[in-house]
């Protein structure tokens, strides 16, 4: 198995508070990882290292065998790794085609002419990323009319569209209705197993986290806590104390 992501000693404060402390993990390709754990436990800290949105006070960060520690974002999207969001981030102003040719502008290195249209590039690769995430026909509709689980496809498209290694999908189910969820999730599984990237993905629906994971890892207070197979994690009791409680 291809080690993607390697990640050794991740830790970050914010003035006296260890937002992460030591956390060392791997994400292969081929594989959905799942990071959970309570509200305040370090996810969206370490998700925003490992692309590059914070430096870590201490660790390392190996991405596809290269340190990637001191890249901005930009730079480490540009090596493979693509990022959703807990809040969907796309310009409700332009049409659900156009937020993925902008994407693939940027990817192909096509943003230095600002007058440049986005309507007249890479339409059909636009298109084939839409038809993927099932959002083709909706390719001409304005973002900002979209119901929030299209938001959420459409959001996945964009993050696809520099052919991402690893894909790091924060809260990608939130606010969405349990059918989008399972939908959304088993796209992604799909994603997985025809291209061979590996997905890192945080989540607080316990059903879509042992549905879809192929390992669990989890934090508290920063603390990596338990890592394995989602039915060793369920069981877990200090897993069981701290997160699941009786719910699983």
């Amino acid at each position: 198995m291809t080690v993607l992501l390697k990640v050794e000693g991740l830790t970050k404060s914010f003035g006296g508070v260890r937002a992460v402390g030591n956390v060392s993990f791997e994400v292969t390709a081929g594989e959905l990882l799942a990071m959970i754990g309570p509200n305040g436990a370090g996810k969206s800290t370490c998700f925003n290292m490992l692309n590059g949105q914070l430096a870590p006070d201490a660790g390392s960060i190996e991405f596809a065998g290269r340190q990637i520690v001191g890249l901005k974002p930009r730079a480490v999207w540009r090596l493979g790794v693509g990022r959703t969001f807990q809040i969907t981030a796309t310009f409700s102003s332009m049409t659900v085609r156009e937020n993925v040719q902008v994407a693939l502008l940027s990817h192909h290195g096509g943003l230095g002419g600002l007058w440049r249209r986005a309507r007249d590039a890479h339409v059909d690769a636009a298109d084939r990323l839409l038809e993927r995430v099932g959002m083709r026909e909706q390719g001409d509709r304005p973002c900002s009319v979209l119901a929030y689980g299209d938001l959420k496809r459409l959001e996945l498209a964009v993050a696809l569209a520099n052919r991402p290694r690893l894909l790091l999908m924060d809260e990608p189910t939130a606010g969405m209705a349990p059918r989008e969820r399972v939908a959304l999730m088993a796209l992604a599984a799909e994603i997985v197993r025809t291209d061979n990237i590996g997905v890192l993905f945080t989540e607080h629906d316990m059903d879509v986290v042992f549905a879809h994971a192929n390992r669990v890892i989890v934090l508290n207070r920063g603390q990596l806590i338990a890592a394995g197979a989602p039915d060793a994690v369920r069981a877990d009791a200090e897993v069981q104390r701290i997160y699941l409680g009786s719910r699983h």
